[in-house]
């Protein structure tokens, strides 16, 4: 009977244990689903901060009638940015550090330099960002691993840049986006694969790299 009354109370113990292992569990799924597309949005904000420390890279989708899908590999540091866009064999890339851009023909085996502006990277980070204001944000669906989430132009946004809708995915793991598309003048743009960490190097521009291409200044 003793050795019996041990072993119930170590059972009971050990059922108390998993119990609580499985209530915090559960707690934590139901704060996962109890949260709004808007929270969701903002607690992506805050993770995408970070970026302006360590930087980061991604790819941009652009999708063009009869041409097709053309991927270009992004980087981004700070006031430095890096573009390198291939197109059916030719390599374009681009080099910003926020005074002076620099754009590199590897076709022509030309070198353009101007004044900045504002780069892709920066306009894919701007669209990443602040995605509530002059949008309508909607939970579409959820998987375990990720939020979808339907952004709809608000009637008080007359912004006629602004794409009417965007979809927007949310990892649940890390609340950094998988992926945001968008349409805009029959072209849809979709950033993908975003991943933190970039060098200075990457997107610092090297002009003994190209000292043989020909020099085109336009500042």
């Amino acid at each position: 009977m003793k050795k019996s009354c041990i072993f119930t109370r170590l059972n009971l113990k050990e059922m108390k244990k998993a119990l609580i292992s499985l209530l915090a569990a559960l707690l934590t799924v139901s704060a996962l689903m109890a949260q709004t597309p808007e929270e969701i949005i903002a607690r992506m904000d805050q993770e995408m901060e970070r970026f302006e420390q360590e930087g980061f890279s991604m790819i941009m989708d652009m999708k063009l009638p009869i041409l097709g899908t053309f991927p270009s590999k992004m980087y981004m540091l700070g006031n430095k940015s890096k573009a390198v866009i291939e197109i059916k064999g030719m390599t374009v890339i681009t080099w910003s550090d926020g005074v002076t851009d620099w754009d590199y023909d590897s076709h022509k085996n030309e070198l353009t330099i101007s004044n900045a502006t504002t780069s892709d990277a920066e306009e894919s980070m701007d669209a990443l960002t602040g995605i509530t204001d002059g949008y309508n944000v909607k939970l579409k669906k959820e998987t375990p691993e990720a939020w979808y989430i339907q952004c709809t132009k608000s009637k008080t946004n007359t912004n006629k840049d602004d794409p009417k809708k965007m979809e927007l995915v949310v990892s649940k793991k890390t609340y950094l986006p998988i992926s945001h598309s968008c349409s805009i003048k029959g072209v849809t743009i979709t950033l993908r694969d975003f991943a933190p960490g970039v060098t200075e190097e990457e997107v610092t521009f090297d002009p003994s790299k190209y000292a043989d291409a020909k020099i085109i200044d336009k500042r």
